[in-house]
C-alpha cells in the first residue's frame, strides 16, 4: 500500500451528505494526495459507502462498524487501524465530518507540526455559534475539569499529529473514552492552534445535552488517579476543620459561652461531618491504589469491524 503524506480520520454516523461535502472540500484544500480514513459508527440510515470519494477523486478507506460505538470509540477505532495499516505515517488529521472542523484550516495546524518540538496540534475555538446554555455548561465545566484535574482544557477532536504520536495514543487504552484528555495524558508535546468554528454542511447535531454532559465527565474519568486525591484531599481537610469545631465548641461549653442546647446539636453535626468526610477518604485513598495499579488495554478495533472498503487497487472487504 503506498504511504499518503497527509491521512485524515473522520467519524461518520447517519450524516452521508455532509460527509460528502467534506470529501470534496478536503480535495479542494489538501489536494488528491490525501487519503480518508471514513469510520461509519454504525449507520443504519444512511450507511456509508465509496460514492462520496470517488466523486471528490480522493483516496481513502470506509470502516463499517458492526453497531454504534460513539463518536470517541469510532475516532479511537480509525486511528487503531491506520497505525496497524500504515507502516509509513507521516501527518494524521483528525477531524468531525460535519463540517464544523474547516478542511481549509488544516494547514494552520501542519504548519504548526513542522517544528521539531510538537508531536500534536489541537485546535483551540477562536468564535464559536452554540446557544447560552451549552456556554454556559462548557464554562461550568472547564473550570470543574480545572478544579479536580489541575489541568486545562480547551480543546476537542480537531488536531493534527505525527507518527509517532498516533502510534502512541493508539495503543492507549483511554482514547476510545476521551481524545481530548488522552492527548492531556499521553505527555505527547502538544501546542494549541486558535481556529475558527465553521457552521454544518447539512443536517441536525446527533449530540444532545446529556449526551454532551456524558462526553465532559468521561474526560474526568481519564484522570481519575488525580480527581480521587484531590477529592481525598478536601474531604481530609473538611475532617481536620471540623475536628477543629468540635474542640472550639469544647472550649466554649467549658467557658460557660454556650447557650443551652447550643453545644449537643454543634457537637452532634460536626463529629457527623467528621465521620462521613472521613469515610470517603479512606475510599478514595483505597480506589486511589485500585487505579494505579489497573491498566487500561487499548482498543482492538477489528472486533467492531463489519466491513472495510478502500478506493484504491488493493481494497479488500472484511
Amino acid at each position: 500500500m503506498r504511504h499518503p503524506k497527509l491521512i485524515v480520520v473522520t467519524p461518520v454516523f447517519e450524516d452521508t451528505e455532509a460527509s460528502t461535502i467534506l470529501f470534496s472540500e478536503l480535495a479542494k484544500s489538501c489536494g488528491t494526495e490525501i487519503h480518508v480514513v471514513a469510520v461509519d459508527d454504525g449507520s443504519v440510515r444512511q450507511p456509508l459507502t465509496l460514492q462520496g470519494m470517488l466523486d471528490a477523486r480522493i483516496r481513502g478507506t470506509v470502516i463499517r462498524l458492526k453497531r454504534n460505538v460513539g463518536h470517541q470509540r469510532a475516532i479511537a477505532a480509525g486511528l487503531a487501524y491506520v497505525a496497524d495499516t500504515f507502516s509509513d505515517i507521516d501527518r494524521v488529521v483528525v477531524m468531525d465530518s460535519d463540517g464544523e472542523d474547516l478542511p481549509e484550516t488544516i494547514g494552520s495546524l501542519l504548519d504548526n507540526l513542522d517544528e521539531a518540538e510538537v508531536d500534536v496540534v489541537v485546535a483551540e475555538r477562536k468564535s464559536r455559534v452554540e446557544t447560552l446554555r451549552f456556554k454556559t455548561f462548557y464554562l461550568v465545566y472547564k473550570w470543574l475539569f480545572k478544579l479536580l484535574t489541575g489541568r486545562k482544557i480547551s480543546f476537542g477532536n480537531f488536531m493534527a499529529m505525527n507518527g509517532t504520536a498516533a502510534r502512541r495514543l493508539s495503543s492507549m487504552g483511554e482514547l476510545a473514552t476521551h481524545v481530548a484528555g488522552t492527548v492531556l495524558v499521553s505527555r505527547l508535546r502538544w501546542r494549541t492552534c486558535a481556529l475558527d468554528r465553521g457552521p454544518r454542511y447539512a443536517g441536525k447535531s446527533k449530540m444532545n445535552f446529556v449526551g454532551l454532559a456524558l462526553h465532559g465527565f468521561k474526560g474526568l474519568m481519564i484522570f481519575a488517579e488525580d480527581v480521587l486525591v484531590r477529592v481525598g484531599i478536601a474531604c481530609a481537610g473538611v475532617a481536620a476543620l471540623s475536628l477543629l469545631g468540635v474542640s472550639a465548641a469544647i472550649v466554649l461549653k467549658t467557658l460557660g459561652y454556650a447557650t443551652p442546647g447550643w453545644f449537643s446539636v454543634t457537637l452532634g453535626l460536626l463529629l457527623l461531618v467528621f465521620l462521613q468526610t472521613g469515610a470517603i477518604t479512606l475510599m478514595t485513598l483505597m480506589l486511589t491504589g485500585i487505579t494505579r495499579g489497573s491498566t487500561v488495554l487499548p482498543l482492538d478495533y477489528r472486533l467492531l469491524v463489519d466491513q472495510i472498503m478502500a478506493t484504491h487497487d488493493d481494497s479488500r472487504d472484511q
